[in-house]
């Protein structure tokens, strides 16, 4: 997998999406460092989440191929959370996967959807070997099914004992959206 380089700019009505810079550290930390955020994020996702782990990821890690593409989700000029669109390799490289958290204090307000609805137009663009955009989400996370249903992403899958997280064997619910559904 190749980055396509820099994270362009993708300014909505809610929120902006823009690259992570050092500066977004304390405020990425402190959205970050909330059980209630990281409980519906995958495996691997520090918590508790300190300054040092926003450094790390604010600073030149998060451009690492394996990343994909990251987003900043722009708040009136505060990082409030981080979307990625992330190509899949080999006979897989015309799918890419989406996730994306936002802190509590901005839940409820259509940022996340907003937020994803931008990244979607922007990949179909910029990444003309994919064809399918997915989503998998802990099946107890019903906001999350709902940010994505708001961006045109339909249900597609239910994946029963299929992730881990916290040493529990959880339900996954995948939702995609099709490049053709988008021309």
């Amino acid at each position: 997998m190749t980055h396509a380089g820099p994270v362009p700019v993708l300014a909505g009505e809610r929120c902006t999406l823009r690259a992570l810079t050092s500066a977004d550290a304390p405020s990425i930390a402190r959205h970050a460092n909330d059980a209630a955020v990281v409980r519906n994020l995958f495996e691997g996702f520090p918590h508790p989440y300190t300054l040092a782990h926003a450094e790390a990821w604010c600073g030149p890690q998060h451009r690492e191929p394996q990343y994909g593409h990251v987003f900043a989700i722009d708040v009136a000029g505060e990082a409030v959370g981080c979307l990625g669109v992330m190509p899949q390799p080999g006979f897989l490289a015309c799918n890419a996967m989406v996730g994306y958290w936002i802190g509590q204090a901005h839940w409820g307000r259509g940022i996340a959807a907003e937020a994803l609805e931008l990244a979607t137009r922007w990949a179909w663009d910029a990444l003309p070997r994919l064809t399918r955009l997915y989503a998998p989400i802990f099946v107890r996370n019903a906001a999350s099914q709902r940010v994505v249903e708001k961006a045109g992403y339909q249900r597609e899958a239910l994946l029963p004992r299929s992730m881990i997280r916290d040493g529990q064997v959880l339900d996954i619910v995948q939702y995609a959206t099709y490049r053709e559904d988008h021309a």
